[in-house]
């Protein structure tokens, strides 16, 4: 395959933005697109190899994944050993045991259905997590499994055939992937199906070259150029993603492999020495960026400062360089003793094993605790716990929650309590039947995860949110045992908008018309860091009192409950779960050697038993 400079620049086009983004720069709100970037050159690549290989009667799948190999492996390899003593170090228990699943998630390049699992891309959480950005290399390895095998067998049926086989799996993934950004949203950013379109895209592209070859359109590769700025500088974390808006910068990448000769301004541009230079060290710039970033916010209190963020540009830059140099080339050359197949299989091997080995020690071993902290210290850790029950009973935003069944704790009775809201409501409803679980009473459950009040917002009718809203209004209304509904949400932004307060207030309105008592608990002070980073800095002297943030700060965050309070029903009871938690005009993270949180905004078990009480001595429960 003919050297084309300016796909070299397209890559750094890819990686720069990625890591400007991850970074904080705003200016980036789209540099996510990086990788759908990334995911189009390599599907116009591979497809280029394979096609050439094909034709010329050499194609060989072990010869195919020998080349993935020594390109992707040793350089990945080195950079998960390099992250092991940190995470040892650094990493609280829980920490450590995701981690673990993560070495042998990736070691087994499935870390995409991992993260899918564990938590959406945007949030604080996946930012710590060292080996998140593993989950692309993990898509791409998926489609070099599969891909090749269907190019092979399908050529029979002639190469036109094939081309328009490739279009139409394309579109019923972009299809897919419309569909699932409004009912599976993080499954949909993480896994292969909604994905494999724009790889696609790019084999469409490696078809057109192989039959015209590669033309200088000065106005349409300027057109290709301008779309994926444009995503870059205008899309953001709201933004549906993959979707057809996923189309602006996957059109704009094919626009470029086919337009951008190398007359063109574009390819020009892209083809200078610094841009390719950066594209060259581009795979491992992306591989080191990540666990640097999140090491950094790891061992920090607060957000790191872009200051700080930017040294760590840098030095992902010049980790990159070094890595290129003696890592990726050496392999990728076969020279010395990485000259035989063999050689580079066996170490592949060796290396799948040691890591995922070592991951299925630190799951078992929840994250080596024991080797790491003592008895003391992991006591300390064990105070900030979710509910054990969060999984079972706290419900996804996903369509087939609509049909789910909630959850009754613990009395035999009829529930006459229930609790209503997102995920900051889960650990409340757990805590209180708790609390209640002496008197044999029975709780009702009903909690969505990331679900604003939009019960009757107009134009949110088709989400999952309103519509599962609308299940269980009815539900609470109808139901002549329940006589108490707890409200809680975690609403500080969305809260300052009209509608979404107004639509609290027709839930409150339409429970007490029904006859119901109508409690509103309002959302917990936010920690102002993850609760385990409070809990790492102090594991030497395990004090009883950790302070959090400034009731002064809080106070300006959750302003627009204010409003609220002066809107709603007079009949709603509020509770204020600062009056609980804050004291001496600072809020608690840890409070009589408990910590009050299980991550940087959701109580744990022991806040929510706190509120819990409060809310017993209110409503004079016996």
């Amino acid at each position: 395959m003919k050297y084309r400079a300016e796909i070299d620049g397209l890559r750094a086009l890819a990686v720069i933005p990625v890591i400007l983004f991850h970074a904080g720069f705003e200016l980036f709100s789209g540099g996510f697109v990086g990788v759908d970037i990334f995911f189009v050159i390599s599907g116009y690549l591979i497809t280029t190899i394979l096609i050439e290989d094909i034709e010329k009667n050499r194609f060989s799948l072990v010869n195919f994944y020998e080349r993935r190999a020594r390109r992707i492996l040793p350089a990945l390899f080195f950079v998960m050993f390099i992250c092991i003593p940190f995470a040892w170090m650094w990493l609280s228990p829980i920490q450590m045991k995701d981690f673990s699943q993560s070495l042998v998630a990736v070691s087994f390049f499935a870390s995409n259905i991992l993260f899918w699992r564990e938590s959406g891309y945007f949030n604080a959480a996946a930012e710590e997590k060292p080996l998140l950005h593993t989950w692309s290399l993990a898509v791409e390895e998926q489609y070099y499994i599969f891909f090749p095998i269907f190019l092979f067998f399908s050529w029979r049926f002639g190469k036109n055939k094939v081309f328009w086989m490739i279009v139409i799996f394309s579109a019923i993934s972009l299809a897919l992937s419309e569909w699932g950004w409004r009912n599976k949203a993080t499954a949909n950013f993480y896994l292969a199906p909604t994905r494999a379109w724009e790889m696609l895209a790019g084999s469409i592209a490696a078809f057109i070259i192989q039959k015209r070859g590669v033309k200088s359109n000065n106005l349409l590769a300027l057109l290709g150029l301008t779309a994926i700025l444009f995503s870059i500088f205008f899309y953001d974390e709201k933004t549906p993603f993959p979707s057809v808006y996923a189309l602006v910068p996957v059109t704009g990448v094919v626009l470029l492999v086919l337009f951008a000769g190398r007359a063109t301004f574009a390819a020009r541009l892209l083809s200078t020495k610094g841009v390719v230079g950066i594209g060259l060290i581009s795979y491992s710039a992306y591989l080191w960026h990540q666990p640097l970033f999140a090491f950094a916010k790891i061992r920090s209190l607060g957000d790191p400062s872009l200051a700080l963020m930017s040294l760590l540009i840098v030095a992902s830059m010049a980790l990159a360089w070094l890595s290129w140099k003696f890592i990726e080339n050496p392999f990728r050359r076969s020279s010395h003793i990485y000259n035989s197949r063999s050689s580079i299989f066996i170490l592949s091997v060796l290396g799948i094993l040691v890591f995922s080995s070592t991951g299925i020690i630190g799951h078992e071993t929840n994250g080596y605790a024991a080797q790491r902290y003592s008895t003391q210290q992991l006591m300390y850790f064990d105070t900030g716990k979710p509910s054990p029950l969060r999984s079972k009973c706290h419900f996804s935003q996903e369509i087939e929650s609509l049909a789910r069944t909630e959850c009754q704790y613990f009395g035999e009775e009829p529930a006459e309590i229930a609790v209503l809201g997102n995920s900051h409501a889960t650990e409340l409803a757990y805590g209180l039947a708790k609390v209640l679980e002496k008197n044999k009473s029975s709780i009702l459950h009903y909690t969505m995860s990331g679900c604003r009040h939009n019960f009757k917002v107009l134009g949110e009718k088709s989400t999952v949110c309103q519509r599962w809203h609308d299940i269980v209004i009815k539900k609470l209304t109808s139901n002549s045992s329940i006589k108490t509904v707890i409200l809680s949400y975690r609403n500080e932004s969305y809260l300052q908008e009209q509608k979404y307060r107004n639509s609290l207030i027709e839930i409150s309105d339409d429970l007490i018309s029904a006859g119901k008592k109508v409690v509103l608990v309002l959302q917990a002070p936010l920690p102002g860091a993850h609760i385990e980073k409070y809990l790492s800095y102090n594991l030497q002297t395990l004090p009883s009192t950790i302070r959090g943030i400034s009731i002064e700060n809080w106070n300006h965050t959750y302003r627009a409950a204010n409003s609220l309070i002066e809107e709603i029903s007079n009949d709603v009871i509020v509770v204020d779960p600062a009056d609980y938690f804050c004291e001496s005009n600072e809020c608690l993270v840890v409070k009589d050697g408990k910590a009050l949180y299980f991550d940087d905004d959701h109580m744990s078990v022991n806040g929510a038993k706190i509120i819990a009480k409060g809310l017993v001595e209110i409503l004079k429960i016996e």
